[in-house]
C-alpha cells in the first residue's frame, strides 16, 4: 500500500532561476528567500526523506474538459517560457516519471464522481510551475520520479477536492509508493499593471498589490501553520475576493488528497512571505502526522458549498 509521506504548497515566481545578479538587482541588494528557502527545504526533505515520487499539482496547466495527469516514462527537453522567455530560456530538464502511479490515479476517478485521463505523448507540453521547483528539488536526484497533474478551468472547489480524492486512493493502491505532493502556486494573485510593474519588484510584503490582500495572505499561512486546513477550505469563498493563483485549486487538490477539514498537519515555512509584482508567495511544508492524513473521505455525493 502506497502513502503520502510529505506535502507543500510552494512558490515558483520566474524569479527564483533568474541569475542571482538579477535576483539581487530586483531585490534592493538582497537575496530572495524564495530561493534559500527551496535551497533548505531540499536539504530538509528532498534529500533526506523516504520517497519515490513528487506530484506537482501544477496551477499554471489548466484543461478543459477533464483531469490530466502525466504518465511518461520520462520527460526530457528544453523549457523556454511563452510567458517569460527572456528569464526562462531553453532551461534543460530530465527526469523519470510514474506511468503506474498515474494510471492508478485515473482508476479513482468514477468512484470520486470526476474525468481523469493518464497522457504520456512526448510533447504534451510542460510548464514552469513544474520545471522551476524541479530545477531546486529534484535536479541531481536521478533516481526520484516526478508527475504533474494539471487544475482544471471548468472545475470548481468540489471538483479539484475529488481530484485530490482520487489522487490519494491512487497512492494508496499502489505497491508500497512513498510520495511527496507538491502544491505549486502563489497566494493572492493580482499583478500591478504593466506602467507600475517595475516600481514593485522588490520582495518587500509592502508591495503586495492592497493591503487586504496581503491580510487575506497572512492570515492563511497563520491557518496552515496551526494546522488549520478546516478554516482555510471554509473561507475559501472570501479568500477568492484576492484572486488567489487558479483560484487556489493547487491547494485544494492536496487538501482532497491530505483529508480536506479533517486534515491537521501543520506547516512549516521557508523563508519569508514576499511579493511577486503584486502577488503573494510563500513556501509552507506538512510532514506526516504520525496518526496519518485523513479521516474517511466523503463520496461522490457528498458536495461543498
Amino acid at each position: 500500500m502506497g502513502e503520502i509521506v510529505g506535502a507543500g504548497l510552494l512558490a515558483h515566481v520566474p524569479t527564483i532561476v533568474l541569475p542571482e545578479e538579477t535576483r539581487r538587482e530586483l531585490n534592493e541588494g538582497k537575496e530572495i528567500t524564495l530561493v534559500t528557502g527551496l535551497r533548505q527545504l531540499r536539504k530538509d526533505v528532498f534529500e533526506t526523506a523516504d520517497y519515490d515520487t513528487v506530484v506537482v499539482l501544477d496551477s499554471h496547466w489548466a484543461t478543459t474538459v477533464e483531469f490530466v495527469v502525466t504518465a511518461h516514462h520520462r520527460r526530457a527537453g528544453l523549457f523556454t517560457s511563452e510567458e517569460l522567455p527572456r528569464g526562462m530560456c531553453r532551461m534543460p530538464y530530465d527526469f523519470p516519471g510514474d506511468p503506474e502511479l498515474a494510471h492508478n490515479i485515473a482508476r479513482f476517478a468514477d468512484k470520486h464522481g470526476t474525468w481523469i485521463t493518464p497522457i504520456d505523448d512526448a510533447y504534451l507540453p510542460i510548464y514552469y510551475a513544474t520545471t522551476n521547483l524541479w530545477k531546486y528539488l529534484g535536479e541531481g536526484l536521478p533516481d526520484k520520479r516526478w508527475v504533474t497533474i494539471g487544475v482544471c478551468q471548468t472545475g470548481d472547489m468540489e471538483d479539484h477536492l475529488r481530484l485530490g480524492r482520487a489522487l490519494a486512493d491512487g497512492i494508496a493502491a499502489t505497491e508500497g509508493r512513498k510520495v511527496l505532493l507538491i502544491a505549486s502556486g502563489a497566494l493572492s494573485h493580482t499583478f500591478w499593471p504593466l506602467r507600475q510593474l517595475r516600481d514593485h519588484e522588490a520582495s518587500d510584503p509592502s508591495h503586495i498589490f492592497s493591503p487586504e490582500a496581503r491580510a487575506a495572505d497572512q492570515q492563511r499561512i497563520a491557518w496552515f501553520k496551526d494546522g488549520r486546513h478546516d478554516e482555510v477550505l471554509r473561507t475559501m469563498p472570501e479568500f477568492w475576493r484576492f484572486k488567489p493563483e487558479a483560484k487556489f485549486f493547487h491547494y485544494l487538490m492536496m487538501a482532497g488528497a491530505l483529508g480536506e477539514a479533517a486534515c491537521t498537519a501543520r506547516g512549516r515555512q521557508y523563508g519569508e512571505y514576499e511579493n511577486s509584482v503584486g502577488t503573494g508567495q510563500v513556501h509552507l511544508w506538512f510532514d506526516r502526522p504520525a496518526g496519518g492524513w485523513t479521516a474517511p473521505r466523503p463520496s461522490k455525493e457528498t458536495t461543498h458549498a
